[in-house]
């Protein structure tokens, strides 16, 4: 069965494999399961988040994101990554912080992130990443029906009911992970 989102039409991952990051494939095959996800073809050059939202009529409110965290606590250097929505931002250096009982958190360098995890960066899904990462959900995120995320690849994205997120075997529902992005219009109207 195929979802319209926005302009977007998705259709069941498994008719369509060459849209998704071997790691994702991987995954889905494996433990996930395809059911429930649905992939969609887009311009790679519109795949980061506000573009995407734009150009494809997607609202903020359903797009999630997926970011690589380094964390550091002594000498230990471990790695998790954070799904929010698009109309948030991970509270690093709070909830995140804490949740990690880390001493440092910061955001993963490009190559770092496509490096460890196999997949395109303004991609990176939570599905395929490596297993003994931490995997924080906002709980928004958990609270949604459905999320349009990446697949691993910059030229398509993925919808994928909240629930089969947290049911991945490295996840965690974090209640207030994510802050409220500034709105930048309010701001230009003061």
């Amino acid at each position: 069965m195929n979802l319209t989102v926005g302009t977007l039409e998705f259709k069941p991952v498994s008719e369509h494999p060459e849209l998704l990051a071997p790691p994702v494939v991987a995954a889905l095959r494996s433990s996930l399961g395809a059911d429930g996800v649905r992939v969609s073809e887009i311009d790679p050059s519109l795949a980061d988040t506000t573009t995407f939202c734009e150009r494809y009529h997607v609202r903020p409110e359903i797009s999630a994101n997926c970011v690589v965290l380094q964390a550091k606590r002594g000498e230990r250097l471990w790695f998790a990554a954070c799904v929010l929505l698009a109309t948030t931002r991970a509270d690093v250096n709070g909830a995140v912080r804490q949740i990690l009982q880390a001493r440092k958190v910061s955001f993963a360098s490009m190559q770092e992130a496509v490096s460890l995890t196999r997949m395109e960066y303004g991609g990176i899904t939570p599905i395929g990443l490596p297993g003994d990462w931490p995997l924080l959900l906002d709980k928004a995120v958990a609270d949604a029906d459905c999320v349009i995320v990446g697949s691993g690849l910059r030229k398509s994205k993925i919808a994928i009911s909240s629930g089969l997120l947290a049911q991945l075997s490295n996840a965690t529902v974090v209640e207030g992970l994510g802050h409220l992005k500034p709105n930048p219009q309010a701001r230009s109207a003061q």
